[in-house]
């Protein structure tokens, strides 16, 4: 039974901070047991300070729900470096784009949510973004800043002056060339 317990776990401890994808970064308070219809389940029981929330996580449905441990060093500098390329963004209808830039950012993939970032980062010289716009925005840089503070153990207002300064040094983001905006125009 110990052997299956382990297994179930993945290697996961109480007190460890993990990334679940449709939530951010949260910390294992505590591995409980629990009845529920006749069963026994053993939770995950994880905290979202941020978020004020508690979840229950049956250790059994963590492969199927996407948790997984904080990303590795590696994978952060990936990350930071993704911001630093050009915006793609496709020229389909908003309505597309924002359900794609949603599904980027509840992946749970650092890398992912850091193309969300890039994509839809606005910078002085810029023009405004939407409300939606500005919403995916906020949410995607909220989900790296959690996990890029709790990785390198500083706080999320240095991770979010790291993110914007890697921003800052990726291709010139002014104010788009006139025959830009007419082709955007014609394509809504």
């Amino acid at each position: 039974m110990t052997a299956k317990k382990t297994t179930q776990r993945q290697g996961f401890k109480t007190s460890e901070f993990i990334v679940y994808p449709a939530h951010g970064v949260g910390q294992i308070m505590t591995i409980e047991e629990q009845e529920v219809a006749g069963h026994k389940l053993e939770l995950f029981v994880i905290n979202f300070v941020k978020d004020k929330m508690t979840l229950r996580v049956p250790t059994s449905k963590i492969a199927s729900v996407g948790m997984r441990k904080l990303a590795e060093g590696p994978i952060v500098r990936r990350a930071l470096e993704t911001l630093k390329g050009r915006a793609r963004i496709k020229r389909t209808m908003w309505s597309r784009r924002a359900q794609e830039y949603e599904a980027k950012i509840n992946s749970g993939d650092i890398v992912a949510i850091s193309e969300v970032v890039r994509d839809l980062f606005r910078s002085d010289t810029q023009p405004e973004q939407s409300y939606s716009e500005r919403q995916l925005y906020e949410a995607a840089l909220d989900r790296l800043s959690r996990e890029i503070s709790a990785v390198q153990r500083i706080t999320e207002t240095e991770a979010i002056k790291e993110i914007e300064s890697a921003l800052a040094k990726g291709p010139r983001r002014g104010p788009k060339p006139a025959e830009e905006i007419e082709v955007e125009e014609e394509a809504a």
